[in-house]
């Protein structure tokens, strides 16, 4: 019969025996609460970095707003930079950056105002056959209903008038910190335009070797995905607008062209921007053109969002961004409850960005391929992962 040996005894206790019953859960649980403080510490980390940030708020989305200017005019700005210097080169990105969006306003404003007269007897006349129609079968809703609408509507205006405009004065001293914001990105992009890639190398060069390299690396793979995702979301945006644009000019809904903007822009929230301006279209159409131009608009919402997911964002976006659509739509609902409209449309390139680099981040690398800095044309390799 062999004979059981005692373990090693623990000073001032009893054998050491195997881990049994409860005590086997020592390691595991010590296991756990080593990722929950570094997570823990990783979290309250990331609060105070966006404590700071939301502190100094037009400062960043100043520079936000800078880099998106940089990766879509710097293509441009380096074919302009082989024919002529690269200030000039700079000047010519700027001018047409600017110039565009502010000719397309421009065109708006005119758009609108020729036609403001025919506009407003199309949507009296809309709003009144809708009102017909509401009174009628199936649903017999009581004239009075929509005149004590209009009744309550006014009496809320005359009561609160005088919130209405400190709301619409706090809106213009808004206006005058959007045009601060948008004049410091200018500024800001100029120079990210120009020697974006020497400030960067300057940057990683204050830090220690080993960490520098680390940095120069990630930093280069961030800007990578972030300059792809950008182009690519305008690219859609683009391609979305356009769509909008003829079927509405075909439709004579009235206000196609500002409608088309809205679109563009609204585009640029995934997965919620595009359907929220189509409804608003669909609102434009009901009012104008009756109930049947108004259910082809909203049917309009279910073509372009296929069109966009199955071929417009693998074959423009899938370079770039490898999120699946949970994790979008969570970063979305996220970034809006964090900070609004804001917060939804810079969500899923930060996600895109932290998740780009915490993949290159994550071991060996092979097929070596280069990432272009946010400057010149300086570039690091960037691998596969095995």
């Amino acid at each position: 019969m062999p004979v059981r040996r005692p373990g090693p005894r623990r000073p001032g206790g009893p054998a050491a025996g195997p881990a049994t019953g409860p005590a086997g859960a020592g390691p595991v649980l010590r296991r756990l609460s080593d990722y929950a403080w570094r997570l823990l510490v990783v979290a309250v980390a990331a609060y105070l970095v966006l404590t700071v940030l939301g502190r100094f708020h037009l400062i960043t989305l100043a520079a936000f707003l800078a880099l998106v200017i940089t990766s879509v005019v710097r293509p441009l700005v380096d074919l302009a930079g082989r024919v002529v210097p690269r200030p000039f080169a700079v000047l010519i990105g700027l001018a047409v950056a600017i110039l565009v969006p502010a000719g397309l306003l421009a065109l708006i404003g005119e758009t609108v105002a020729a036609d403001v007269d025919r506009l407003s007897r199309e949507f009296q006349g809309g709003l009144d056959r809708l009102e017909k129609a509401l009174e009628g079968a199936p649903l017999h809703l009581d004239p009075s209903t929509f005149d004590d609408l209009q009744r309550k509507v006014a009496d809320f205006v005359s009561e609160h008038r005088s919130t209405l405009i400190s709301t619409a004065l706090s809106g213009a001293g808004r206006l005058v910190e959007v045009g601060t914001g948008a004049a410091l990105a200018v500024f800001m992009s100029v120079f990210f335009l120009h020697s974006g890639d020497r400030m960067w190398r300057w940057t990683a060069a204050q830090f220690p070797a080993a960490a520098g390299d680390r940095l120069d690396r990630g930093g280069r793979v961030a800007w990578r995905t972030f300059a792809g995702y950008t182009r690519g979301i305008f690219v859609v945006a683009a391609t979305n607008a356009v769509m909008v644009g003829i079927a509405l000019y075909f439709l004579d809904v009235p206000l196609a062209l500002p409608l088309t903007v809205l679109e563009f822009f609204a585009s640029f929230v995934p997965l919620v921007g595009s359907p929220v301006a189509m409804l608003v279209a669909s609102v434009v159409a009901l009012a104008a053109r009756g109930p049947v131009i108004a259910i082809v608009v909203l049917l309009l919402i279910v073509v372009i969002g296929q069109i966009e997911g199955h071929l417009l964002h693998p074959l423009v976006m899938s370079r770039a961004v490898s999120l699946h659509p949970v994790v979008v739509a969570v970063s979305v609902l996220a970034g809006s409850i964090a900070a609004g409209v804001i917060g939804a449309v810079v969500a899923v390139p930060l996600v895109s960005v932290l998740w780009a680099v915490y993949a290159d981040r994550r071991g060996p690398v092979e097929g070596e391929e280069t990432v272009p800095g946010p400057g010149t044309a300086a570039s690091v390799p960037v691998g596969r992962r095995r």
